[in-house]
C-alpha cells in the first residue's frame, strides 16, 4: 500500500470514524506513533483541511477579537435588545449562570463576591445539585443585606440552588481600623473561610465603577470621604473584590486595604480562573482597565461593550 492510500485511509479512520490512534495502528499493523505522524504530514499537506462552521447569530469572531487583543483565555458576548442598563445587566447575569452551569464538574471551590451583576447570576441560575461543591464568600459584607446583592445574601442563595452549604463570613467588608480588621480575621471562622476563599478553583466577580456617582463612591457607609479622596488621588477606577485598580489595570495599595476583611491582592491574583460579569456604557472604562491588566480570565459582557472594547 502506497503512503498516499495508507495515509487516507488512516486519517478517514481518525476523522469520521472516530477511532483512536492506538486503534488505527492496530488495524493496520503499525505503530501509534506512525500513526500520529500520518495525521500531522496529512495536515501539513492538506489532505485534511479542518473548517470549523460558526453558528448563525451568535458572536464568536467578536470574542476570539477581544481573546487574542486582550490575551484573555475566553469571551462570552451576550445579545441585549436594548442599552438599558438594568436590561443589559439581567442578560449578561443569564449568561453568567449558563456558563456557570455548564462548566461545574461538582467538587470544585467556587469564590464570590457581591454587586447586582452576581444578583442576576443567582436569580437565573436553575437548581442543580452538587453537594461535594463549595461556595465561600471573598469578601465580607458591603452595602445594605436586604439589597439583595450583599455578599452573603448572594452566597446563601448560590449555595441553596446547587444543593450545598455556603461558607460565610460573618464581617463587615471594610471596617474603621487596621487593628479591628487584623482581629476580626484571626477570628477562627474568618480565618478559615478566607483560606478556603483563597484555594477557590475559580471566582465570579462584578467589576466595581469607581466615580463620582458610583455606589461606592456616595456611600459614607462603605467609603468615608476621606478614603474617596485617597483613592482619586492614586487615579483609582475600579474594585474585583474591593481591592482598587487604576485605568491601566494596576492594583493600588493603600492604607484601606488594612481596612478591608477579605482575600488581599496576591490571594486574589493566585485563583486560576477569575470571571469578571460586567457590562453598559458605564462600565467600559473599568472592563478594558481589568483586560489590559490581565485581572480577569474570563469576560461575560454585552455586544456593544464588546465592539467598543475592540477598538
Amino acid at each position: 500500500m502506497t503512503d498516499d492510500r495508507i495515509i487516507y485511509k488512516v486519517v478517514r479512520a481518525y476523522y469520521e470514524d472516530g477511532l483512536t490512534q492506538q486503534e488505527i495502528g492496530n488495524k493496520y499493523g503499525i505503530s501509534r506513533i506512525k500513526v500520529s505522524r500520518m495525521v500531522t504530514r496529512a495536515l501539513e499537506e492538506k489532505i485534511v483541511q479542518i473548517k470549523i462552521n460558526v453558528p448563525a447569530g451568535k458572536y464568536h469572531d467578536l470574542e476570539h477579537t477581544l481573546e487574542e487583543k486582550y490575551g484573555i483565555n475566553e469571551v462570552v458576548v451576550v445579545d441585549t435588545e436594548t442599552d438599558e442598563q438594568d436590561e443589559v445587566i439581567a442578560s449578561i447575569g443569564r449568561a453568567a449562570a449558563g456558563y456557570l452551569s455548564a462548566n461545574l464538574q461538582g467538587n470544585e471551590i467556587i469564590g464570590l463576591t457581591w454587586g447586582r451583576a452576581l444578583l442576576n447570576l443567582v436569580n437565573a441560575l436553575n437548581v442543580d445539585h452538587f453537594p461535594k461543591l463549595q461556595v465561600v464568600q471573598m469578601l465580607g459584607g458591603l452595602g445594605e443585606p436586604e439589597a439583595g446583592y450583599h455578599g452573603a445574601d448572594l452566597t446563601r442563595r448560590l449555595a441553596e440552588k446547587l444543593s450545598t452549604k455556603p461558607r460565610l463570613i460573618h464581617a463587615p467588608g471594610i471596617v474603621r481600623s487596621k487593628d479591628l480588621c487584623r482581629e476580626l480575621i484571626e477570628d477562627i471562622q474568618v480565618r478559615n473561610t478566607l483560606q478556603l476563599a483563597a484555594r477557590a478553583d475559580m471566582a465570579m466577580v462584578g467589576l466595581g465603577l469607581f466615580s463620582p456617582g458610583s455606589s461606592n463612591f456616595i456611600n459614607d457607609h462603605v467609603l468615608s470621604e476621606k478614603d474617596q479622596s485617597l483613592l482619586v488621588s492614586r487615579n483609582v477606577i475600579g474594585d474585583i473584590s474591593f481591592r482598587f485598580f487604576n485605568d491601566q489595570g494596576e492594583y493600588v495599595t493603600t492604607g484601606i486595604d488594612d481596612r478591608i476583611v477579605g482575600l488581599n491582592i496576591d490571594q486574589l491574583q493566585k485563583i486560576p480562573r477569575i470571571i469578571g460579569v460586567a457590562g453598559g456604557k458605564e462600565k467600559y472604562p473599568v472592563i478594558r482597565a481589568a483586560l489590559k491588566g490581565k485581572l480577569i480570565h474570563v469576560l461575560i459582557t454585552d455586544q456593544q461593550t464588546a465592539k467598543k472594547l475592540v477598538i
